[in-house]
């Protein structure tokens, strides 16, 4: 840091405000510093700063899977939170196997160099009501209920399958059917049980799940087989992937949507992916839950924890477009 104050002109401070990411620098001395830093190959000590400041300036992230659209969105939007406050960001798979895998992911976290961890619980783990989480390591959990020992956020997956199916129901149709995503999953299981509300709410018939597994192909085999059925009218899919494939079956068998079926989906995940994406759809802010839920582990490394035992939901936004028609 000498080194670089004398190649620069500058006091060893000023170099250590710069390295740190210090707004309290002129643009131009920051630009000399940066060079100096470059040209005689200096850079921070990630342990040394860590050592100084009690902090790594790393937060973990772990979920059992990185493959799904709405955990790789959860993710780019931590990492870019990330980014924006001078945080680096870990990632860690979980193992759905493990018998205590929150207890075992949080476990891995601390032998890394993390200031808080937040786990992205979108399958059901045992050991979610007996989990304690460490005191000197903050943990904040994206799942959609609360906990009484970490503070939760998530997307309203309840409240997007009770909208979605009462919007198909004030078209006109009589039922909507439900192509339901894999049974792990909290939120499938969330959005199954949203829909039958809403029609045992109505007093309407509710029509037996047919089972999917969030992707496309399982949507499509759905869409064939209700194509069949002459009181299908209205068809609540749990993701747009399936709900896309549903209706593409339902055009294999020659039948037309919405004019003959309408379909809606959730998570509005097609969006500049499929041209001319005429899907209505749920759509479900990950950005947003990514923001509150990195905002959320600032806080509590600054000893400032949210409060556990509330619900924290983001609510879905419906998204009309041309794949639901009212009946007449």
């Amino acid at each position: 840091m000498q080194d670089v104050a004398k190649e620069a002109g500058v006091s060893p401070q000023t170099v250590s405000r710069v390295s740190n990411g210090s707004q309290a620098v002129k643009p131009a001395t920051r630009d000399r510093v940066q060079q100096a830093m470059q040209k005689l190959g200096y850079r921070p000590n990630f342990a040394g700063r860590a050592l100084k400041h009690g902090r790594f300036m790393n937060i973990g992230v772990a979920m059992f899977n990185m493959n799904t659209y709405g955990n790789m969105s959860i993710l780019e939007g931590i990492t870019t939170c990330a980014v924006s406050r001078g945080y680096a960001t870990t990632v860690l798979t979980m193992d759905s196997h493990i018998e205590q895998p929150l207890q075992h992911a949080v476990e891995q976290m601390k032998k890394l160099p993390v200031d808080g961890v937040i786990l992205v619980l979108e399958q059901r783990v045992g050991d979610f009501a007996g989990f304690v989480p460490p005191k000197d390591l903050p943990v904040i959990l994206i799942t959609e209920g609360p906990a009484d020992h970490c503070p939760t956020i998530d997307d309203d997956q309840y409240g997007c399958a009770s909208t979605a199916t009462d919007y198909l129901l004030s078209k006109g149709h009589k039922t909507v059917y439900h192509i339901a995503g894999p049974q792990h999953s909290q939120a499938a299981v969330s959005r199954q049980r949203g829909w039958k509300d809403t029609l045992v709410q109505q007093d309407r018939p509710i029509p037996a799940v047919i089972q999917g597994d969030w992707n496309a192909d399982s949507g499509y085999a759905a869409g064939r087989r209700l194509a069949q059925d002459p009181h299908c009218t209205a068809i609540f899919a749990s993701n747009d992937q399936m709900a896309y494939g549903a209706i593409q079956g339902i055009i294999s068998m020659g039948k037309r949507v919405p004019e003959d079926i309408s379909v809606i989906g959730v998570d509005d995940s097609l969006c500049g992916t499929v041209p001319h994406l005429t899907l209505s759809t749920m759509r479900l802010h990950f950005s947003e839950i990514a923001k509150q839920a990195f905002s959320m582990v600032i806080q509590a490394c600054e000893g400032k924890p949210p409060e556990v035992g509330i619900k924290r939901v983001i609510p879905a936004e419906l998204v009309e477009r041309s794949s639901v028609q009212e009946l007449r």
